[in-house]
């Protein structure tokens, strides 16, 4: 079943959305005075980040529900077995950042996954590479990157804790395991051509968490 268009926002509308406020954010955690209070504006930078993500998708459907209901699942479920077991990622625990939480694990995490997936995926859609393959692949290796940009600034600002804060390898191997996997669910739906939002979303993130880990001590 098709959803209504009439929400849908414009990709212009949407880069600009996200260029702005992730130049806000970062202006904000530069600051000494309001770090604070952008730390606590961090689940709802996130949330935002996804309706803007979500009204520039073209043709929402079902299909594109189901897609994000998996993504959030199985990404919300890794992270749980990583908490509470270990297998996953490594020995770790989620501080207050990132909001609320459900056994342990923020919610917005869930939503995370969902945003770095398909901002990934549909950079990969819109790449040269004309092998499903290769996408998954090198989509896998572009989050791995971004998590290693991500760690630092995670760890200073209590996004989560590594036990000994120590970031094992197989944090990454994971990462690069579950981006393939998701990746790979991406690819299984086949959707059309999307706008550049995700992209720009992608390349936001790599420049505000690269700046972040130069600029914020």
């Amino acid at each position: 079943m098709e959803r209504p268009q009439n929400l849908n926002i414009t990709s212009k509308t949407a880069v600009v959305i996200i260029i702005l406020f992730h130049v806000v954010g970062l202006a904000g955690f530069f600051i000494k005075a309001t770090q604070p209070l952008f730390l606590q504006l961090v689940p709802w930078h996130l949330l935002l980040m996804f309706i803007v993500i979500v009204l520039a998708h073209s043709s929402r459907n079902n299909k594109f529900a189901l897609f994000a209901l998996i993504t959030f699942l199985l990404g919300f479920i890794a992270e749980w077995i990583g908490v509470h077991t270990g297998l996953l990622f490594g020995n770790y625990s989620y501080g207050k950042t990132l909001g609320l939480k459900l056994f342990d694990i923020p919610l917005m995490i869930g939503v995370n996954w969902f945003l770095l997936v398909y901002a990934v995926g549909v950079t990969m859609q819109r790449s040269r590479l004309k092998s499903a393959f290769f996408r998954v692949i090198t989509g896998g290796v572009i989050l791995v990157l971004l998590d290693a940009l991500i760690e630092p600034v995670a760890i200073r600002f209590n996004y989560w804790q590594w036990q000994q804060n120590i970031i094992p390898l197989k944090n990454y191997l994971c990462w690069l395991g579950m981006g393939a996997s998701l990746l790979a669910i991406f690819e299984v739906f086949k959707f059309k051509k999307q706008s550049l939002a995700g992209p720009v979303l992608l390349v936001t993130e790599f420049v505000f968490f690269g700046l972040l880990n130069v600029l914020v001590r």
